[in-house]
């Protein structure tokens, strides 16, 4: 008998034990936690993203676990740090994999670093079950062959994104549109999305540039404004983090550069602000207008949505702290679009490991997420999965800045040439 076969083994037992309703009633058992893995960026310019993703999760899984955990077990995040890199992103997976034992990976953050383990989780999957749930990434390769069984998203995808964003751009008459983007797998699955969009509609990007992934904010990016200006665009999109893409706003304006600025979701619309404004309480100018994020999740100023209520409440009341060992020098955000979707994961896994546990999954992860359907989660559309259907949301919002925050766009109007 080979050492992962053994191993193959071991798991099957544990998950039945979880799932056991007789091991479950015994209130005197000391029920084993239920173990989620999570590599993300913990550390360097992009950390906010990892950090604040954690943090939405753990809100809820609090929840969760001060009302007894599920079915008696809590449910615990096992996360390691990856620095927004693929290779230790790589050392981490195995390592939740094969010595901790994770009961499913969880909440991965970056389209570069879950690329790159795609393959591992394949790899896998030839000897046992492992599956990635609600990666913080819009890209393709998890919703394609061959990865897309091995993956279920909850957000939409930086198609569904990009495609959205050029079609209202080019709805108030900007047509010529530039691209800046991360050269890297996130940047390209952006620039694609862009250049996808406009192609339909007999159109090219005008311009486009690149920064290295890792930018930060205090590094120039005169050069990225110059070939972008030279098109003369009348609206550009970012593919990008929140450091570089704060660095170019900056840089831009400051250029005389005053057309729409896009960015999306993943950029981090808060850390993004934050930056900006910090950096107009020093200079005294506007960095904030013209600013358009689309976004995944409703925004959380949207308080008649019954999910944006309770995530409000926990994060005011009992806000985490960020993962132990990485909050140094972080002031976490009080309230966050990432958070936010960092929350609707955690409750989406918490219905998927619930059904789990019911006897017809008995013990499949696969079998009890297929069986969501209009599952209402309290944000005014519902969740559903199937085969062949692994993104649970499509809807795309899209936010501008008022009032020093990221609010809903109701209007482009505003943009209209």
């Amino acid at each position: 008998m080979t050492k992962l076969y053994f191993k193959t083994i071991l798991m099957t037992i544990a998950i039945v034990m979880l799932c056991s309703p007789a091991r479950a009633a015994d209130s005197k058992a000391t029920l084993k936690p239920i173990l989620l893995g999570m590599s993300a960026a913990f550390t360097g310019p992009s950390r906010g993203l990892g950090i604040e993703v954690f943090r939405g999760s753990q809100a809820y899984f609090d929840q969760v676990n001060a009302a007894g955990g599920i079915l008696g077990h809590k449910v615990v995040i096992k996360y390691y740090d990856d620095g927004y890199n693929p290779l230790p992103a790589i050392r981490n997976t195995i390592k939740l994999i094969e010595r901790d034992n994770v009961l499913c990976l969880f909440n991965y953050v970056g389209t570069p670093t879950v690329t790159r383990v795609l393959p591992v989780i394949k790899h896998f999957n030839a000897n046992r079950p492992v599956f990635l749930f609600f990666p913080f990434t819009g890209a393709q390769p998890q919703r394609e062959f061959p990865y897309e069984e091995y993956v279920f998203n909850l957000r939409a995808s930086y198609r569904q994104e990009t495609w959205g964003l050029v079609h209202n751009l080019l709805e108030i008459g900007r047509k010529r549109i530039a691209v800046l983007y991360q050269a890297d797998a996130y940047g390209r699955s952006g620039w694609d999305g862009i250049r996808t969009a406009l192609n339909k509609n007999d159109l090219k990007i005008v311009a486009e540039a690149t920064y290295k992934r890792g930018a930060n904010f205090k590094e120039s990016m005169n050069r990225q404004v110059e070939i972008l200006s030279e098109a003369k665009p009348d609206a550009i999109i970012i593919v990008g983090a929140y450091a570089a893409s704060a660095a170019f706003i900056r840089d831009a304006r400051d250029a005389g550069l005053n057309i729409p600025i896009c960015n999306l979701s993943f950029v981090g619309s808060e850390n993004m602000l934050q930056h900006l404004s910090d950096h107009e309480t020093k200079t005294g100018k506007n960095y904030t207008e013209n600013l358009i994020n689309s976004q995944t999740v409703p925004s959380y100023e949207d308080t008649s949505l019954s999910a944006v209520r309770d995530y409000r409440k926990v994060m005011t009341e009992t806000p985490p702290a960020p993962p132990e060992g990485f909050g140094k020098g972080y002031k976490p955000l009080q309230f966050s679009f990432i958070s936010f979707e960092g929350y609707l994961t955690a409750k989406v896994m918490t219905e998927v490991i619930e059904r789990m546990m019911l006897r017809e999954h008995y013990g499949s992860l696969y079998a009890a997420t297929l069986s969501i359907r209009n599952l209402n989660i309290g944000i005014g559309t519902d969740i559903n999965f199937g085969r062949g259907k692994h993104q649970g949301l499509d809807k795309i919002y899209y936010t501008t800045v008022s009032d020093d925050k990221f609010v809903p766009l109701i209007n482009w109007k505003r943009w209209s040439k």
